[in-house]
């Protein structure tokens, strides 16, 4: 069996999801003992700073014998985050022009902190001599 008829054989089934910079592909391929089993990669698109691209892809096998329990659990997980936060997306970070604002909370604790200690270094104004 040639390569092409190997690849021809494993690729049984497959849907593609588009998610803004991810992209899921659900494959469903064969094993050498013509068995089936689920692929699913997450290939996420990013852009070097000379404007070429390049793509990081994280893959996850899942065989049938897991099938009931993962799909139990997922569903379980879906479930939970729909009915805690609803089915909106809140982040920001999905928007294409999403820029990470930083908390001010550092720089107003910050200043706290000096003037907490201009107030102590003005308090203690005690010699060692004094005592």
């Amino acid at each position: 069996m040639n390569n092409n008829d190997m690849m021809e054989r494993e690729e049984i089934f497959s849907k593609v999801l588009r998610a803004g910079r991810r992209t899921y592909f659900f494959d469903v391929r064969a094993t050498k003992a013509d068995d089936y089993y689920l692929t699913i990669t997450e290939s996420k698109k990013f852009t070097n700073d000379d404007g070429s691209f390049h793509y990081k892809k994280h893959k996850i096998y899942i065989y049938k014998e897991d099938f009931s329990e993962f799909k139990s659990i997922l569903g379980e997980m879906t479930d939970y985050i729909i009915e805690q936060k609803g089915d909106e997306v809140i982040s920001e970070r999905h928007q294409k022009d999403f820029k990470k604002e930083y908390n001010n909370d550092y720089s107003s604790a910050k200043s706290e902190t000096e003037d907490t200690l201009k107030t102590t270094e003005s308090f203690t104004d005690v010699d060692f001599d004094d005592i």
